[in-house]
């Protein structure tokens, strides 16, 4: 991919920044029905919408703060299985992270490589002082690995703009 650079590799995954070149791959992954349930629809249903995304979001993130969503390949072949990093929000004292993969790739604990390997850097590289997460109180398999990342419940709260209830986690590294 030109321009991506990769930030970590852990024994099965490699993650990445995201570049204009994985536009396709990401306008699949926003437009699968577990992310449309979990997260939202985007309403990126172009490859050249999808490129925007990308640009006004991780790319542009990723520039501006060193940190962003990352693009999750799986090191075996190559192949982009799904996203993972951070994500600083006008809404939250410190980035949340988050995570996301092809359901094909669900089940097999990758979600929780990518994530803890996410929190790491961000303790010891990026030297942040917190991360969050922000869950719907309906998403049981992501509140479940929230907590098995150490992130602890802090508040509920519902987004004004979206109307959606939202449960806070927070996990302090000092």
């Amino acid at each position: 991919m030109s321009g991506a650079v990769t930030v970590i590799e852990t024994p099965r995954l490699r993650l990445r920044t995201a570049s204009v070149d994985d536009a396709a791959f990401f306008l699949g992954l926003v437009n699968e029905p577990t992310w449309l349930a979990t997260i939202g629809d985007r309403q990126i249903h172009t490859v050249d919408a999808a490129r925007a995304a990308l640009e006004t979001g991780p790319i542009a993130q990723q520039q501006e703060l060193g940190y962003s969503f990352y693009i999750v390949e799986h090191r075996a072949d190559n192949v982009a299985i799904g996203m993972c990093g951070l994500i600083k929000r006008a809404t939250m004292p410190g980035p949340d992270i988050g995570y996301a993969l092809l359901p094909a790739y669900c089940g097999q604990g990758l979600a929780w490589e990518a994530a803890a390997s996410v929190l790491r850097h961000a303790r010891d590289v990026l030297c942040l002082p917190a991360v969050y997460g922000l869950v719907s109180p309906q998403n049981q398999p992501s509140i479940n690995l929230i907590n098995k990342l150490g992130l602890r419940f802090e508040r509920f709260s519902r987004q004004p703009i979206v109307g959606k209830d939202i449960n806070i986690y927070r996990k302090s590294f000092s």
